[in-house]
Parts: structure tokens; C-alpha cells; sequence
């Protein structure tokens, strides 16, 4: 019987950038897909504890304290476990794959006594396919094979030849297999678990296990070494970095939004998404973000996977890009619900694959070419077969920007002339006439720019409210958008323009003591019922506002304030309920993204400003 859900915050991320798990503060991995982020979970308890299935190690006295941190610039994650008898860890991680999709998967829980003696239980029960496809268990001296229609799971042993008897597996009647350690002082064993493998179990000596994770550790020390980041907040940084790390498929560069599907923006409510897919829009934000920080090669890789989404043939019926992929650059999703999963902490439904992909999002088009010239600049040029597919887009904007849409937030209750999705239109016809002028690239810049300027025009005349003094959510609408906290980040106004002053004034009715609401959905029904949290992306963007306007004192204490909401380690959801608990998908890399952004912006505003008092 598993125990109750763990709180979203209680658990740390690891992988090999093809795939991800979540480890919970209690040992205990409950959720994870095999072989890629979307692919059907293999332990989704997290989701549902008796249908999900679980991988859980902890000490067989159930009174202990448990710790939990990541060995140092990396993506290993280490639980301990404090008890009478003794100190012992759980080290979790998954050597790194290629940039060759693979079906074999290696993740390793290497169990350790640290001082003391220790007794470990290890109960591996795994549920293919959403719990929907039975199994078949077959245990050997050296582990355990879980077989289910063509998925293949081996478990094997981490253990020198001279204690063949330290593990002991019992099977269970339900097919898993229950494995007791007993450790002394200095022992170091534990359990590999692969996917894909066509081998039979073999036992893995510690030697091995140990080489594994030296080499996990060496290969994310090296990468994050790559960072040019030298500012405040550097560890905060880094630790982001690695996780937008984590959640990049490397075969392809694609960026998914979240790990997980199904965690509730409302506990108990029905605003449970699928994240486990490449929004345009997120990781397009991804390419500037991290040629801020130093990691270029990551830039280029997105900067690769978006352009040829930008070049294929033909987009979906809503326009030349949809607005999200699978990570492979697949365009089919499809929406889908766990009928039976009673969802994390009863918020049903438990939903699979995302049927916001077929909306209209006007925005993912300035977002797309932002990455572009953003790419551009740090020197991934655009070639000519690249250059002729941004004009085919442009021409197709260029009839379509001006009309309803579902808007950034994916709503459900209909298209609506939203201020952000034409402030992004905007940016997309900017971003392609410097790209062309800079690189003296022939294109059509008198029809650009007078769709550009429409653009503008429209926005300043039915964007503005002049009963609100701000720009706001929709046109002929009085309701505040948290989005539009770019619009000084894109250059469509000054910071200190007094529009755009009194727009962040207007904006402190979403803000609750720091932390933002993206929008009142009781004064913008999005189709849905329920409340939401406050968003993070959003209190980060509203830090980058107030630095950008000069605000120094409010945008560090705002900033500030926020970190206090991340985990144990550092890690961010997509939401912050009124209580202060961890909601939605986790961790999200939207949110990882704007505290980057925010960071360096600030940083760099208050080193400008140290830098005037110091001359004056």
C-alpha cells in the first residue's frame, strides 16, 4: 500500500537528456517514461499510487529523517537517511545517452552506509503503459526481468562476487520483486534498472557502479564549466541551467516545457496538463537564455530544431507552425484521459497528450523569429534555404496576424483579440527586417514594415486602456495580462515610457506580496473551472520589468522573495498555491528560463547602477 502523494516540491529531478525521473524526499521514484520524456510512464505513482507503479529504497525502520541535495554542479541526486542505527544515502543518476535516440536506458540507485549500520528495502513495481498493460516478472541469481508485449525492464544487482548473499529478491504475488540490503559502515551496493535491454540480468560489480558515477559526475562538472555566468546568484543559476539541461532531448535540441503530465495548477480541479512536449513559445525563449549564460552549443541545437519546424512544407490548419511538437519535431498529438487514475491528490481528470496543439497562438511566430535573430547574432547564421522559409512564414502573417486567437495562456473558451499575440506579431516582423537589413537578405521590407507599424498603431489605440491606464489582456477589455510584462523586453516600448510606467503600476493588482497571477479568471473566463495559483514565469518577468524600469530596490526584493519558494533544491513548478506549496507540472522550464532572465537583467542593472554612484 503506498502511503499518501508527497507534496510536487518534495522531489528532485534526474536524467540522461532523453528522459527524466522524479526522486521524492522518501526514496521513492514515482514517476518516470521510457524511452523518452513522452513516452508511455513506467512508475506514475505520483499520479495515481496503486494504478502508477513505484521504485522505492529506504531504510526498513520507518522512523528516519531524510536530506536531500545534489552532488555539486551536477545532475546526481543524493537522499540520505538518518536513523538510531545509523546514516545511510541513496545516490540516484543516469549516465548520459548520445544524441542517437536510443531504447536503452540506464538508471542507477547506489545505496551507501555512511556511518553505523544500516538495513535498505528496495520494492520495484513497475505499471507499463499507464498501468495498462499486465506484466510478467522473471527473477534470476543476478536480478529480475519485467517483461510487458515488447517493453523489456532488467534489474540487476550492484554487488562484488564475494557477496552473492547480501541481496536477497523476493518476488511478490503481483508480479514485483521486493530486494532487502544490510549495510555496514563503508558498504556501497544497490540496483541498475534498464530499458531496452535485450540481455539477461548480470550483476554490476561496485567498481563498475562506481565508475558509472564518476564519469555522470565529470560529464555535468564539465558542462556547466562551460558557463560564462559570473554575477550574484551564480549557484541559483547554474542549478537552472542544468535543469533546462535535463529537460532537453538531445537527439533532436528540443526543449520540453515539464518532465510530468497531469499535476494540478488547482489541487483537486481539472487544470491538469501534459507538458512532456516542445512548446515554440518556451524553448524559443530557451536560445537567448542560455547564449546569456555561456552555453552556446545547447542554442544552436534548439536554434537547429526550431528552424526546421519553421522550414517543413506544411504546419497544421491554424498556420505554418503549430504551437507545439513532440520532441522529435512531430507535429500529432492527441488528447486522451486515464479514465481510472484518481490523479495527483484527486485532481481529475488525469490527462495524456495535449489538445491545446491544434489552437491558434498568434504569438509562437515572434517568439520563433526572437530565437532566430537571437541565434543569428551569436553567430548560428541563417542560411538560404533557411532565409526563404522566414519569408514564406512572414507572407502568411502577413494575411493573418489581424484576427481572434486562443492566446498564450492555451485557454478554452473561445478566440479573442489578445494584446500579446499582436505585441509578438509585432516582434516577428521586427525581428525578420533587421535579420534581412543586417544581412543584407532580399525580402519585401516596404510590406514588412508597414505591417509592422500597423501593428503598432493597433496596439497603441485599442491595447491602451485609458480608463486603466495600462495595456490590457484583450481589446475593448479592462483585464490585466501578466504577459504583457515583455513588452519593454522586446523593445516595443521604452522602460521608462509613462505608458509603460503606468502599466506596471496598474499591474500590482496581480501581485501578491511578490508573487503574480497571470490574469483574474473571474474577470476573463478562459473555459475552465476553478482558480489557479500565482505563475512563476510571471513574478520572474515582473522582477526583469521592474530592473529594466529602474525599480532596483523592488526588483531584488521581489526576486529575492521568490527564491524562497523554490524546493530543497532549487527547483521550481509552474505554480505557487495560496499556501506557498509547489503547483502544476514540475520543474518547468518556462519558469527556470525567466529566473535566468530576470537574474542577469537585474544583475547587470545593479552593477550599472554601483557603477554611477561610484563616479559620482
Amino acid at each position: 500500500m503506498m502511503k499518501d502523494f508527497p507534496a510536487i516540491a518534495d522531489h528532485g529531478l534526474i536524467g540522461d537528456l532523453q528522459t527524466s525521473a522524479l526522486v521524492a524526499t522518501d526514496g521513492t521514484i514515482d514517476w518516470f517514461c521510457s524511452p523518452r520524456f513522452d513516452s508511455p510512464s513506467i512508475f506514475a505513482s505520483l499520479l495515481d499510487r496503486e494504478r502508477g507503479g513505484h521504485f522505492s529504497a529506504h531504510p526498513h525502520d520507518d522512523t528516519f529523517e531524510t536530506k536531500q541535495l545534489y552532488f555539486p554542479d551536477t545532475a546526481v541526486l543524493i537522499t540520505r537517511f538518518l536513523t538510531e542505527q545509523g546514516v545511510g544515502e541513496v545516490i540516484d543518476f543516469m549516465p548520459a545517452t548520445s544524441e542517437t535516440p536510443s531504447e536503452h536506458h540506464r538508471l542507477l540507485r547506489v545505496v551507501r552506509c555512511v556511518r553505523g549500520t544500516i538495513q535498505f528495502d528496495i520494492e520495484i513495481a513497475p505499471r507499463f503503459d499507464y498501468g495498462r498493460q499486465a506484466h510478467q516478472l522473471t527473477t534470476t541469481d543476478d536480478g529480475a526481468t519485467y517483461t510487458a508485449g515488447d517493453t523489456t525492464l532488467t534489474l540487476s544487482v550492484i554487488r562484488n562476487a564475494e557477496d552473492e548473499r547480501l541481496a536477497r529478491l523476493e518476488p511478490t504475488d503481483e508480479g514485483d520483486l521486493r530486494l532487502s540490503l544490510g549495510l555496514v559502515e563503508g558498504q556501497m551496493r544497490g540496483v541498475v534498472l534498464q530499458t531496452g535491454s535485450d540481455t539477461p540480468p548480470q550483476t554490476m560489480p561496485v567498481a563498475e557502479a562506481q565508475r558509472l558515477f564518476d564519469g555522470t559526475v565529470q560529464f555535468w562538472q564539465n558542462w556547466v564549466g562551460q558557463s560564462t555566468y559570473t554575477g550574484r546568484w551564480r549557484e541559483v543559476l547554474q542549478r537552472s541551467a542544468i535543469t533546462l539541461k535535463l529537460l532537453t532531448y538531445a537527439p533532436s535540441g528540443g526543449l520540453v516545457a515539464a518532465p510530468t503530465a497531469g499535476l494540478p495548477e488547482q489541487v483537486g480541479g481539472e487544470r491538469n496538463w501534459d507538458y512532456r512536449f516542445t512548446w515554440v513559445r518556451d524553448a524559443s525563449f530557451s536560445v537567448n537564455t542560455l547564449v546569456r549564460m555561456g552555453f552556446y552549443d545547447e542554442a544552436a541545437a534548439f536554434g537547429q530544431w526550431l528552424r526546421a519546424r519553421v522550414a517543413e512544407p506544411t504546419g497544421s490548419d491554424t498556420g505554418p507552425l503549430n504551437i507545439m511538437y513532440r520532441v522529435d519535431g512531430d507535429p500529432h498529438l492527441s488528447e486522451e484521459i486515464l479514465e481510472n487514475w484518481e490523479g495527483y491528490r484527486g485532481s481529475y481528470p488525469v490527462r495524456i497528450g495535449n489538445g491545446a496543439a491544434g489552437q491558434l497562438q498568434l504569438d509562437i511566430y515572434g517568439e520563433a523569429l526572437e530565437a532566430i535573430w537571437n541565434a543569428d547574432r551569436a553567430g548560428v547564421e541563417v542560411g538560404q534555404p533557411g532565409w526563404l522559409a522566414i519569408c514564406r512564414l512572414l507572407d502568411w502573417l502577413v494575411d493573418n496576424w489581424d484576427q481572434p486567437e486562443e492566446g498564450i495562456w492555451e485557454t478554452r473558451g473561445g478566440r479573442k483579440n489578445f494584446t500579446y499575440g499582436r505585441l509578438m506579431c509585432w516582434v516577428a516582423f521586427d525581428r525578420a527586417i533587421r535579420l534581412a537589413t543586417v544581412r543584407g537578405r532580399p525580402a519585401p521590407l516596404d510590406r514588412w514594415i508597414a505591417e509592422r507599424d500597423a501593428i503598432y498603431n493597433q496596439i497603441m489605440e485599442k491595447g491602451w486602456s485609458a480608463e486603466r491606464r495600462a495595456f490590457v489582456q484583450q481589446y475593448g477589455e479592462p483585464v490585466l495580462d501578466a504577459s504583457l510584462l515583455k513588452m519593454a523586453q522586446v523593445g516595443f516600448v521604452s522602460p521608462n515610457d509613462p505608458m509603460w510606467t503606468d502599466t506596471l503600476t496598474a499591474m500590482e493588482e496581480l501581485v501578491s506580496d511578490s508573487l503574480v497571477y497571470r490574469y483574474d479568471p473571474s474577470a476573463s473566463p478562459d473555459g475552465l473551472r476553478g482558480s489557479e495559483g500565482t505563475f512563476s514565469l510571471c513574478t520572474f518577468l515582473y522582477v526583469d520589468a521592474l530592473a529594466r524600469a529602474d525599480r532596483l530596490d523592488e526588483a531584488r526584493l521581489t526576486f529575492e522573495k521568490m527564491l524562497t519558494y523554490a524546493n530543497h533544491l532549487g527547483l521550481f513548478s509552474e505554480e505557487i498555491a495560496l499556501t506557498g506549496e509547489q503547483i502544476g507540472n514540475f520543474p518547468q522550464a518556462f519558469t527556470h528560463l525567466a529566473l535566468i532572465d530576470a537574474a542577469i537583467t537585474l544583475n547587470d542593472r545593479l552593477d550599472a547602477a554601483s557603477a554611477r554612484r561610484r563616479r559620482r
